[in-house]
């Protein structure tokens, strides 16, 4: 009996240490991924605020996106807003190898200060939890289909909208959108 209850014990400490499955959860706020430094980054520690969450890439027509991500930031950060970068290589291997090569690419070339993830699988059965949820949550149409790719999030963890690539940060489009979820 005592084996069974230290079995019945461990089962729940490791159940109750478990990362959200993507079914599981109910807002962005309930995962949390790696800063590009290696350090946990919850995405709860937004909570009450509107984010963007956009995988970036380096090597891509896209990439002079992190400037308008950068002033977008800058514009509504005092308003709470924040965008998340999440550097992936998914497509094409856009994307540096090492996390310190994107963190001093896109401080050095584009001045970014938004928090930056660790470089991670965006699409796919082996995407980030979040991506996953995403994914789900908004249905294939509205799934990254190549770099800086967005999601808004609003200030209840709950995602407002998609927008494709093509769909630049500073675009009305985006800016309107983030300017009624922050209200």
């Amino acid at each position: 009996m005592l084996k069974l209850y230290a079995l019945a014990s461990a089962a729940l400490v490791v159940i109750a240490a478990a990362p959200v499955a993507q079914g599981a959860a109910q807002s962005a706020y309930d995962f949390t991924m790696t800063t590009i430094d290696g350090k946990p980054m919850p995405f709860a520690q937004y909570k009450g605020k509107v984010l963007l969450v956009v995988n970036t890439a380096s090597f891509c027509g896209f990439t002079p996106q992190y400037e308008g991500l950068q002033k977008l930031q800058d514009t509504y950060k005092d308003k709470g807003f924040t965008v998340i970068g999440i550097p992936s290589g998914d497509f094409m291997g856009q994307e540096y190898k090492s996390n310190g090569e994107i963190k001093t690419f896109c401080e050095s070339k584009f001045g970014i200060k938004f928090p930056l993830t660790e470089k991670s699988v965006v699409t796919g059965g082996k995407a980030a939890p979040f991506y996953r949820w995403a994914a789900a949550e908004m249905g294939p149409a509205n799934t990254p289909k190549w770099n800086f790719h967005k999601y808004l999030v609003g200030r209840d963890g709950k995602l407002i909208a998609a927008f494709p690539s093509k769909i630049t940060p500073m675009s009305p489009d985006v800016t309107g959108a983030v300017a009624k979820a922050i209200g």
